[in-house]
């Protein structure tokens, strides 16, 4: 390559690199709007729908988020919530839906996947120790608790019961002052 070539070549790179930020990126990205525009049947355990009257007080099960027919795309972290029935003292009895949290796995701090500690009341991220508090989501300790709002709490769907206490994840609104953005977090209202 001849240095004129190269200086072209770095020319070019150069206005390239200027216009990048300008660019709408997000429309090259999966529309999240569009594969959670309607209400879903939260599933565990292979298919198992999750329900107020059996599910135990202080337990966790993961649920993925949206689901697809691939079953690879449905390993991905950024798909993988957690559902979190609380315990009593935070009022994990009452059989209605104000008892149950499903938040984002994906820690804010590195995108660790969090796992929910029942003997603890926490929720704990195994990378570089950041709790997030199972009522709110919001970090307490670690170093996920020294990032500024919205980044220190944990991205939120919001959840319905029908009449038989079947649970139902509501339409969310990819927000971080709604329900959060994966990976990035929400503000508490």
């Amino acid at each position: 390559m001849s240095r004129r070539d190269f200086l072209k070549l770095m020319a070019a790179a150069g206005t390239v690199m200027t216009f990048a930020p300008f660019v709408d990126w997000g429309k090259f990205l999966p529309n999240n709007r569009a594969n959670g525009a309607e209400k879903t049947k939260i599933e565990i355990r292979g298919g198992e729908p999750s329900n107020i009257y059996s599910f135990k007080v202080n337990h966790s099960e993961v649920v993925i988020y949206p689901k697809t027919d691939d079953p690879v795309l449905n390993t991905e972290a950024f798909r993988t919530w957690q559902l979190i029935r609380l315990p009593l003292e935070l009022g994990g009895g009452k059989n209605d839906v104000s008892a149950f949290r499903l938040y984002s796995m994906v820690c804010l701090h590195l995108w660790c996947l969090w796992r929910y500690e029942s003997k603890l009341n926490m929720i704990a991220c195994p990378c570089h120790a950041s709790a997030y508090d199972p009522l709110t989501g919001k970090a307490y300790a670690g170093p996920a608790s020294l990032q500024s709002p919205p980044s220190n709490v944990l991205p939120r769907l919001d959840l319905e019961a029908d009449a038989n206490g079947d649970l139902w994840i509501l339409p969310p609104t990819w927000d971080a002052r709604k329900n959060g953005v994966v990976g990035y977090g929400r503000h508490v209202a």
